[in-house]
């Protein structure tokens, strides 16, 4: 092996990362006053401080590729995590290796090599990361590393390696990224990063291709209603969207917000009138992501749970369209949550079962009622009667607490409470009306009168885009 034997016994000096390991003697082609005084650079015979040097700012394609990080110590593994996620094959060298480094170990694309490290584990690196926490050790790793032409980062002085990790974030198919140019500053670049990330989370930034590219399609769950609890991944589709295809539910007023270039098809259904088939909403998706844009699926709810996601992405798939899926917080859970319903309690329910209510109440319903879980009943306004009427002749507790929730999440949030026997006279006494979920069961509390609350929704983003939340993944 290359460099074989020239660390061997030497004991690691540093304490940084609880790293034991070795430290090197020169090797061929390092210059032997190596490391040079602060200021001076290492790169060329001129001694230009290292603030007047530039730092340039490049995007690595890792796939595939071998990095080399020696130090498997907090900041080494967090490191190898992320290169791992990037596609890299790593090698991680460390005597003392963390728990974490271990773990990752026994994936495919991490070795682990428990020992000092070797100018030979350099072979076949594209990119190596010293972080021992030992100065002079990452001194010497870097030296190695400049030799072969490698780049490098130090971790223990960002001014002696070749490389830096920039500071980043990741929205979607995009990447923010921020590096001190001179001096490193990880703190100030840091901070920076945060600041361009809150933009693009607050939807200041237009994040649609300028390009033409391949066309997908991201199905989108927008929650019960609320703004608010849209899903960060969701917030940031939208912001990439060429053409929105919305429900009549879910956090629509976020649709006001958009560009006026950005097309909006409402395909949205109510309980008596569907205009556009599904079939026809398949091949808008299906015909506006051929024409190469980015389309989104804006849903009430979650896209799987009476959405007809799986038929909107199947008819994508078969049409060799790209497609993704961002789960959304489905309204049988959230909208009873909101209503100070829990759906499950110990002692009271330990089970809960979801169902179409709009033609009535099914066997494995009236089942689940029977055995005491809760059931929530969704799109089952028109049909409660019916409902009520089955669970009662199937001997379910005339008792049993029912709770009608309308508009959940938004300001008209109204909750009806009654019990099986008397549920569809009062919610034709208090016009309940569609949006509603009905949920029945021992957790909603016995009231024998009706009441109401309404909560506040989010305030929607202020930005023209609607908003978008956070990063995806910062670094």
């Amino acid at each position: 092996m290359p460099g074989a034997g020239r660390s061997a016994g030497v004991p690691h000096r540093g304490t940084g990362s609880g790293t034991r390991g070795c430290s090197p003697g020169p090797s061929p082609g390092v210059d032997p006053t190596w490391p040079a005084p602060p200021g001076a650079s290492r790169w060329s015979d001129d001694p230009r401080p290292v603030a007047a040097r530039v730092t340039t700012l490049l995007g690595l394609d890792l796939t595939g590729r071998r990095v080399l990080v020696v130090g498997a110590g907090r900041v080494g593994t967090r490191r190898a995590r992320r290169f791992v996620e990037d596609g890299a094959l790593v090698l991680l060298v460390d005597p003392s290796p963390s728990d974490d480094a271990r773990r990752m170990a026994g994936h495919g694309d991490v070795e682990l090599r428990e020992r000092g490290v070797l100018e030979g584990d350099l072979d076949g690196a594209w990119l190596v990361l010293a972080a021992t926490g030992d100065v002079a050790l990452d001194a010497q790793v870097a030296a190695w590393a400049e030799a072969r032409r490698t780049w490098c980062v130090n971790a223990s002085d960002g001014r002696d390696g070749s490389a830096r990790v920039a500071a980043a974030s990741t929205h979607g198919d995009l990447t923010l990224g921020v590096v001190s140019t001179g001096d490193p500053d990880p703190r100030r670049a840091a901070s920076v990063r945060d600041a361009l990330a809150a933009l693009v989370g607050a939807g200041e930034v237009d994040l649609r291709r300028r390009r033409p590219g391949r066309g997908r399609v991201v199905l989108v769950g927008s929650g019960p209603g609320d703004p608010g609890l849209v899903p960060v991944a969701g917030l940031e589709a939208l912001a990439a969207a060429d053409v929105v295809v919305t429900d009549r539910l879910g956090a629509t007023g976020l649709l006001d917000r958009l560009p006026d270039d950005v097309e909006v098809v409402n395909v949205g259904k109510s309980p008596t009138n569907h205009p556009v088939p599904q079939a026809e909403i398949n091949r808008i998706l299906v015909d506006r992501a051929l024409e190469g844009l980015t389309v989104v699926r804006f849903k009430g709810g979650d896209p799987y749970v009476f959405g007809r996601g799986g038929e909107e992405v199947h008819a994508c798939r078969r049409a060799g369209i790209e497609v993704t899926v961002v789960p959304g917080i489905t309204s049988a859970f959230s909208v009873p949550a909101l209503a100070g319903i829990p759906v499950t309690q110990r002692g009271v329910a330990t089970s809960v079962h979801v169902t179409s209510g709009h033609v009535g109440a099914d066997s494995a319903a009236l089942a689940a009622l029977a055995a005491g879980a809760t059931v929530v009943f969704l799109m089952a306004v028109s049909a409660l009667g019916d409902i009520c009427a089955a669970a009662l002749g199937v001997g379910v507790d005339p008792d049993l607490p029912v709770a009608v929730v309308e508009q959940g999440s938004t300001a008209r949030q109204r909750v009806t409470r009654a019990t099986v026997a008397t549920a569809a006279e009062v919610a034709a006494r208090e016009g309940v009306r569609p949006p509603a979920i009905v949920v029945m069961g021992r957790s909603p509390r016995r009231a024998s009168s009706t009441t109401t609350s309404a909560r506040p929704p989010s305030p929607p983003p202020t930005p023209e885009r609607g908003g978008l939340g956070g990063p995806a993944r910062v670094s």
